[in-house]
């Protein structure tokens, strides 16, 4: 029994000076420092930018320009929403709620058995989002309220609001941050 214990011992001790020599001293300390994380990119209006394209937020929020291809976004007026000196659709209601819903050729302005939907304008400028609080964004996103106040309407559709509510805080708020950022465009 004595026997075992002195070997028991003395293969504790082999492993120890094995393990020490395995550490590598010759590599500086990392320290750590805080970060703060935008999704991979260098600011969060970078990440809220990224967001916002990805989201597809330009198929409804930003004109379009009828091109030979089709519909292709008028950069000149990125997320400025429904311009507001375009005419109505014209459309016979009956017919439309029979075959389904119409939509201008800008892809801004949708009828539906809801109504009318004309997307807003999200750019930095007062008619947009210019005088919302983040606060604001994030209570329309994530309850589907009009200006981000509880007492208003809900959002229409196509606005896809229901799926949006699921983006993170940091998600949100990187996007409010780019929108903010933005040309601003004057468009009641």
């Amino acid at each position: 029994m004595k026997h075992k214990s002195i070997y028991f011992s003395s293969l504790c001790i082999v492993a120890a000076l094995l393990l020490s020599q395995c550490q590598n001293n010759d590599q500086p300390k990392v320290e750590s420092i805080a970060t703060t994380n935008y999704g991979g990119y260098e600011s969060a209006e970078q990440w809220g930018e990224h967001l916002v394209t990805v989201s597809a937020c330009h198929d409804c929020h930003s004109p379009k320009k009828m091109t030979p291809n089709g519909p292709e976004i008028d950069s000149s007026l990125l997320l400025s929403g429904h311009p507001s000196q375009m005419p109505d659709i014209g459309i016979d209601r009956k017919e439309m709620e029979q075959k389904g819903l119409g939509v201008t050729q800008d892809l801004t302005s949708w009828i539906g058995p809801w109504g009318i939907s004309y997307t807003a304008n999200l750019t930095s400028d007062a008619s947009g989002i210019g005088n919302w609080t983040e606060g604001q964004f994030i209570y329309a996103i994530r309850n589907g309220k009009s200006k981000g106040m509880e007492n208003s309407r809900t959002l229409l559709p196509p606005m896809p609001w229901q799926m949006y509510r699921n983006f993170s805080d940091n998600e949100l708020k990187a996007i409010f941050a780019y929108l903010k950022s933005t040309k601003p465009i004057r468009n009641i």
